[in-house]
């Protein structure tokens, strides 16, 4: 009995420290990525938003259009091999970014990295592969504590490493900490998906659409699915408006940046580590994602009308308590498939998300562009965190309503 229990918890530690390692790389450059941008094309912080906005559409469109073929490969050949690819690649977006002379190199790495990447999605197949039902939400939980953590140490990396070393030195050292998390994978993570559990691999469900309709048969799928893209649309105004907002509406600098990434990071992976586990024995999945929606959508609303930074500051606590629902949306979910099509699942759902990625990380900047330019009918930089509040509203009224179906037709 402790050889399994010690196997699998050995596995999750590979799995958190490759997605820490991850983190650390991506949250390394976003205190620097607004300045690049806007020397690559000579424009003000307005200017560069909308250049920022255009760089995550296409990577959204590319993780859109390669997720799922990604997510079924991995339930065909296993989770190891496509997880270490994708964080190669990774690598190679950032040596690109970093050498970069125009603005049409970031678009390169950009698109590059959406096809490849894949590790949060492969990241979760492998959890479920390992994880027993009544554990998932708390499992699921450590790829956001990862992702926290990540941001605790990214960001203040980032922040000093750009204002010591200029603009471009965060994105090679991201460059070489991706390559040593590959690295790393090829030597320590071993293989969640046997070779008995796996399946054979059929090109017409390895695209978005095919994907969608080989899970079209599991109930409640697509009304969760449909929840799924209201939380991402929310979530994707803090990636792609927060240093903006933070540098325009508080007059912060790249340092000021990557402490507020750190704040809220250190909280994040706090809320993910601990709170599954408190929340789902005593209010059940259902009622951690509640708790979730509404906690982030008041802490949205708040964002959006701080009128000094540390309100801002302030604003993080009931976002983070927020954390809880996304492990919970996740576990509630893969309940619904069987081992063999984890892969497509999460690989279904990152295509969906980032789709939704593709129109929210162009129209969260455009929103505070627009909000913040000349033109505009009335200065309100927080824009795009209100409409964050609202969708995540949205979320809550959409999932009560798939619970109460889901209620019904049990009956």
């Amino acid at each position: 009995m402790n050889g399994p229990v010690k196997s699998s918890r050995l596995a999750l530690a590979f799995i958190f420290f490759t997605m820490l390692i991850d983190t650390v790389g991506l949250g390394i450059i976003i205190p620097v990525s607004p300045g690049l941008i806007a020397e690559l094309t000579h424009q003000n912080l307005s200017g560069a938003a909308r250049w920022g906005g255009w760089l995550f559409f296409s990577y959204a469109a590319m993780q859109f259009l390669f997720a799922p073929l990604i997510g079924n490969l991995s339930d065909r050949f296993g989770r190891r091999p496509v997880l270490i690819s994708s964080l190669a690649m990774l690598g190679v977006d950032y040596l690109i970014t970093g050498f970069a002379p125009t603005i049409a190199l970031l678009f390169v790495g950009r698109i590059l990295s959406g096809i490849a990447g894949a590790a949060y999605p492969t990241a979760n197949a492998y959890i479920a592969d390992i994880s027993p039902p009544e554990k998932r939400a708390a499992n699921f939980g450590l790829v956001g504590a990862a992702f926290g953590v990540g941001f605790v140490l990214g960001p203040a990396l980032g922040g000093f490493v750009g204002e010591h070393f200029g603009l471009r030195a965060p994105f090679f050292v991201a460059a070489g900490l991706s390559f040593a998390n590959a690295l790393f994978g090829l030597l320590v993570l071993h293989e969640s998906l046997p070779p008995e559990r796996r399946r054979k691999f059929e090109i017409w469900r390895a695209n978005p659409l095919g994907s969608l309709k080989a899970l079209a048969r599991f109930p409640h799928l697509a009304m969760l699915l449909s929840v799924l893209v209201l939380v991402q649309f929310a979530h994707d105004s803090l990636p792609s408006t927060w240093t903006y907002y933070t540098m325009l509406k508080f007059g912060w600098g790249p340092g000021d940046v990557a402490w507020s990434l750190v704040a809220i990071g250190a909280l994040s992976a706090v809320s993910y580590a601990v709170l599954p586990r408190l929340v789902v024995p005593r209010l059940g999945e259902s009622g951690a994602v509640y708790l979730g929606f509404v906690a982030s959508a008041i802490a949205y609303a708040g964002y959006a009308f701080s009128a000094k930074a540390w309100m801002f500051y302030a604003w993080m606590i009931p976002f983070t308590l927020g954390g809880v629902g996304g492990p919970a949306l996740s576990a509630i979910m893969s309940h619904s498939v069987p081992p063999t099509e984890q892969g497509e699942l999460q690989g279904a759902s990152s295509s969906i998300t980032n789709l939704t990625s593709v129109i929210a990380m162009w129209a969260m900047p455009t929103l505070f562009a627009w909000f913040t330019g000349p033109s505009a009918p009335v200065h309100f930089p927080g824009a795009s965190f209100f409409a964050a509040a609202i969708c995540e509203f949205g979320a809550l009224a959409l999932f009560v309503r798939a619970i109460a179906r889901g209620r019904k037709r049990e009956a």
